[in-house]
């Protein structure tokens, strides 16, 4: 008789839906969460090409004369005009490599970019 009490017993899933519902906006503010310094970081990198890229190019132009200047001051002044740090700067004749960097949610962000003359 006793199983047959147990089986007679109420259960009600009253709430039920209320737990799942809380759960899952949790489980999406937890992922947004991690996700956040990831967005972060991306953007910070297609920054850091950007400024990589202006910055070759003026370095390029002081190279061959069209602005007047060391190629890897001009380098720098564009790299920190862009929110970002020249790391490197090697120049072969009128042609010029740069690499920048950048901090973004705690991470340490380059990128690097070439110019020089356009071939004739």
């Amino acid at each position: 008789m006793a199983g047959s009490e147990l089986a007679q017993v109420p259960r009600s899933e009253r709430g039920a839906g209320s737990i799942l519902a809380v759960a899952v906006v949790a489980g999406a503010i937890v992922t947004l969460a991690a996700l956040a310094p990831l967005s972060l970081v991306l953007q910070a990198k297609v920054a850091a090409a950007g400024a990589a890229d202006a910055a070759a190019l003026a370095a390029a132009d002081a190279a061959v004369g069209i602005v007047p200047g060391p190629p890897c001051d001009r380098a720098g002044q564009v790299a920190t005009a862009n929110g970002t740090t020249l790391r490197a700067c090697q120049i072969d004749g009128v042609i010029v490599t740069v690499r920048v960097a950048v901090t973004a949610a705690g991470f340490g962000v380059g990128a690097s970019a070439t110019a020089g003359p356009a071939p004739r």
